[in-house]
């Protein structure tokens, strides 16, 4: 019992200042986010663009443009990383993540639909679909892959190919109607400043919340469904609460920023080197991680061309890329 209470605490020792650690790296994530790119801002303009705002030029980069990004940016790297936790959990493949399981491919798809068919033209409207695509594609790439986490992420894939193809082939169709959204389709924070925040930013929120709710019966979950149901836990509702999560949040974050993958593979293994295999702390840090990760990318994406931006989406997946590699190189077979 002692040796249990000593191991705890020595945990909490640690697993604390980690949190507070990356607690005061999103803050700096954030300072530079508001400072750096094509028009260089000073750290002490950008304190006064918050706290004594002038009208300036720089004042206005900060206040109408960054700092709204940044925090587009910071909801869609805690929800895809909040979702990676949650797809790795359900699953118990450390290989899942919402862009591979083919959720982000199917909001994509049905923001495309919904543009061609004229109903996407609202906010509302667009994170209606994205959900809604989400949910569509988790019930389908769920139901025919979970016998086998191989078959899982094989259907995964294969089903995000095929939407991304016909999403592709609808752009190419009908370029006058898909023209404001070719920004938007290959995954990019450039613009989201002038849509508006509150409705995504409360909807991502509140399903953050939602999940951190679940840590419990997901600690039980993680450890085999066997085992949960002799631990009380409603294995069934579980699944349900997790699939509707995962839509949630995957489904806002394409409504916002577009198909953004690795993201939701990235966070959960950094998250889980700091935490083991405790899930209310790994969510805890997916929840800091996420958002510092999308952000750092998002200040590369500005500043790796002189001539213009790079979309945040080929910067993750040029980060995440070795980290899939790596994932299957350490946990080789067991993973499929």
């Amino acid at each position: 019992m002692k040796t249990d209470l000593s191991h705890r605490r020595t945990d909490l020792s640690r697993r604390v200042p980690f949190l507070l650690g990356s607690a005061a790296l999103l803050v700096v994530a954030a300072g530079a986010s508001l400072a750096v790119g094509t028009r260089p801002v000073a750290l002490v303009e950008v304190w006064r663009a918050l706290t004594d705002f002038a009208g300036t030029t720089d004042h206005l980069v900060v206040r109408d443009i960054r700092l709204p990004r940044t925090i587009v940016g910071g909801c869609v790297g805690a929800a895809l990383g909040v979702a990676g936790v949650l797809i790795q959990t359900l699953t118990r493949n450390p290989l899942a993540e919402p862009g591979i399981l083919g959720v982000t491919a199917g909001a994509g798809f049905a923001i495309n639909v919904g543009v061609l068919a004229g109903i996407a033209g609202s906010q509302a409207g667009q994170l209606g679909l994205a959900v809604a695509g989400a949910a569509v594609a988790a019930v389908v790439v769920h139901a025919v892959g979970r016998v086998s986490p191989l078959r899982l992420i094989l259907a995964g894939v294969a089903l995000s190919w095929v939407l991304m193809g016909v999403s592709l082939g609808l752009r190419l169709s009908f370029p006058d109607v898909f023209d404001r959204y070719r920004f938007w389709s290959v995954g990019t924070l450039a613009g989201t400043e002038q849509t508006p925040l509150a409705v995504p930013v409360l909807v991502t929120v509140l399903a953050l919340a939602a999940a951190l709710a679940t840590t419990g019966p997901l600690n039980a979950l993680a450890l085999g469904e066997d085992v949960a149901h002799t631990l009380g836990a409603r294995v069934t509702r579980i699944r349900i609460t997790v699939l509707v999560l995962v839509t949630v949040l995957a489904g806002v974050a394409t409504a916002v920023a577009g198909p953004i993958a690795f993201v939701g593979l990235m966070v959960p293994h950094l998250a889980r080197r700091l935490a083991t295999d405790s899930i209310p702390w790994i969510m805890a840090y997916s929840m800091l991680l996420g958002p510092i990760l999308l952000i750092v990318a998002d200040i590369g994406s500005r500043v790796l061309l002189p001539t213009g931006e790079v979309p945040v989406s080929i910067v993750t997946a040029f980060l995440g890329g070795p980290v899939l590699i790596w994932a299957v190189r350490r946990y080789g077979t067991a993973a499929l």
